[in-house]
């Protein structure tokens, strides 16, 4: 039978059967340095039926790939060149024969996923629930071990006990998730070990042997550990623990660095050790389901793409709130404030997607050179046009709510905001003169994430004395709602039905939850899965966070420098003042308003 696996490699599916599929990965070696290997995933469920496939995204060797639910017929059209053969057809006993290294010999493969800072909150909330989940939806290949790596002393039954907590079921197949939790922990391990230590990382690396079985071997290794120690556990893995045969990925979570400088050295640190395509700079924000929606909103509709200019968009919004305050975490948040936390990756991130140009392909580094074109456009940012603020205590219903400085861990003299909001411009054809304004901040009045596309005025509108005289009012807007109640709507003007000529603004409105029967993934399960697939598409290149970097560095060293003092605004509140005179200044009304 000849190989398939290259004709694949860039196409996954997930079984919606309650069992995982079979899954094998070829890779071709290049000198046997695993810091040069390049890999290859396919999956091979069970006589691959359409209804039955989960189409994680439309890859090269794919034309089009749609699946369409409610009982609708679902087609996948794909390159005949690359799925010669009925490939669609092959029985899964015979693909997991046909895995291929660049010699011709045939392997079965593994992963090994390598969970580094495994007693930590993150790990504990986010990251063992997003793989059982990808294990429980059959997105795990057959063969696949999980190791806790920490200096936490900690047997194997213990890390199991620890995970099992915090383990949930999609409510639709809750009817076998005992059963799927049994066998998710008996593939989960633990090793204690020192992050910068050689010897604990060899120790590591004769365990995943064990169970590796020979197997061609890829390994991943997630930094769920403080960025101060990112260098010393790269290093350790790299040279004491990488797969000898296979691909060796490492997922770094942010902060990466706290400006210019550091993330350039934090880059080169890493790059002594790991070649730029093993390097997986994550943010989550990219892995939610609307962001992920965002270009096929746009570059799949043919009625928003005409209107993605300065010629009919006024304004674009993007805000984060959230309603509760730093939670003892102030320690870590004081060292970075809001505009690290959130403004100079999510938000940007974002920002950088919704206002790219139409890539050459949904190839990870098509998209990735358009949102960099994107940063590299935009006009530095003025002091004038930012507004820093902290929350401060506030009593409500008999209820008192802290301060940030109120918070043990924090400096009580401290500067840090805890809310930002400012006006961006990118300076290109697309986007010249159209105002970008930003808005995230803690201890706010709600929690919610959101992208807000506000169009311009109708020229001589005919209806103004119907609509009113307020303008913004019976504005057209377009919301992408990223959390919570995920949703986008539509605000257009309707006439209220009668006799007489009144106008209301209404709302075209998809709500997912009424929409779609299914839960929608975790930001973690996508980017998860991406990484094993070896899928960039979503994670961060090191230009583009240079160029983040070079866009919010000199405002930040500024605002550090001039001591700038934050305004005040009550805990629960929508925020300080500032921000409303802001963007009033560049006449936008904020759209959260009502």
């Amino acid at each position: 039978m000849p190989s398939f696996s290259s004709s694949l490699s860039r196409l996954s599916y997930c079984s919606r059967t309650s069992s995982p599929f079979s899954s094998n990965h070829s890779s071709l070696v290049n000198g046997g340095d695993p810091r040069r290997s390049l890999s290859f995933l396919s999956a091979s469920p069970q006589w691959l039926n359409l209804d039955e496939l989960c189409v994680r995204s439309q890859r090269k060797s794919v034309q089009s790939s749609v699946v369409v639910q409610d009982g609708a017929e679902a087609t996948i059209s794909c390159s005949a060149e690359k799925l010669k053969g009925g490939l669609l057809s092959i029985p899964s006993q015979e693909a997991d024969k046909v895995t291929t290294e660049s010699d011709g010999s045939e392997h079965q493969s593994t992963v090994s996923i390598t969970v580094v800072g495994a007693s930590g909150d993150l790990a504990k909330k986010k990251i063992f629930p997003a793989l059982f989940a990808l294990y429980y939806e059959g997105c795990l290949p057959e063969h696949f071990t999980i190791y806790g790596y920490a200096r936490s002393k900690m047997t194997d039954g213990e890390l199991r006990d620890m995970v099992s907590k915090t383990l949930t079921c999609r409510i639709d197949k809750r009817e076998n998730c005992g059963e799927k939790m049994e066998e998710f922990l008996k593939r989960c391990f633990y090793h204690t070990g020192q992050y910068d230590s050689q010897e604990h990382f060899v120790a590591l690396d004769k365990k995943l042997k064990e169970h590796e079985g020979g197997r061609l071997s890829n390994r991943l290794f997630y930094l769920s550990i403080p960025p101060n120690i990112f260098v010393d556990a790269v290093k350790c893995a790299s040279s004491s623990a990488s797969s000898v045969n296979g691909w060796t990925r490492v997922i770094v979570e942010k902060p990466f660095g706290r400006d210019s400088k550091t993330s350039a050295a934090l880059t080169k640190s890493l790059k002594q050790y790991l070649e730029e395509d093993q390097i997986f700079r994550i943010d989550h924000y990219l892995g939610k389901e609307l962001v992920e929606n965002l270009s096929v909103l746009r570059f799949s509709n043919l009625i928003f793409e005409p209107l993605w200019s300065r010629q009919y968009i006024q304004n674009v919004q993007l805000i984060f709130s959230e309603d509760f305050g730093t939670e003892g975490r102030g320690g870590y948040f004081d060292h970075y404030g809001i505009i690290r936390d959130i403004m100079q990756n999510h938000l940007l991130q974002i920002l950088a997607l919704f206002a790219m140009e139409t890539p050459v392909s949904l190839d990870a580094e098509d998209i990735r050179n358009e949102k960099v074109k994107v940063l590299r456009s935009m006009r530095p940012i003025q002091l004038e046009d930012v507004v820093i603020g902290q929350y401060k205590s506030t009593n409500k219903g008999g209820v008192t709510y802290p301060g940030y400085t109120d918070d043990k861990t924090v400096p009580k003299d401290s500067l840090t905001p805890t809310f930002a909001a400012a006006a961006l411009f990118i300076d290109n054809a697309r986007w010249d003169g159209v105002p970008f304004l930003m808005k995230a901040g803690k201890a706010l009045h709600t929690r919610s994430a959101e992208i807000r596309v506000q169009f311009r005025h109708v020229p001589g509108n005919l209806y103004n004395r119907s609509s009113g005289t307020n303008l913004d009012r019976t504005t057209n807007e377009l919301v992408i709602r990223v959390q919570p109640d995920e949703g986008i709507y539509l605000k257009i003007n309707n006439k209220v039905p009668g006799l007489g000529m009144r106008l209301d603004q209404s709302n075209l409105n998809l709500l997912y939850s009424a929409r779609y029967s299914k839960e929608i993934p975790d930001a973690y399960e996508r980017l998860l899965l991406d990484a094993i697939e070896g899928e960039r598409r979503l994670f961060i290149r090191s230009d583009e966070l240079d160029a983040a970097w070079a866009l919010f560095t000199p405002l930040l060293k500024e605002i550090e420098e001039k001591k700038t003092i934050p305004e005040s605004y009550p805990y629960g509140s929508r925020g300080p003042v500032g921000a409303h005179y802001l963007a009033a200044r560049h006449k936008v009304q904020w759209g959260d308003l009502s």
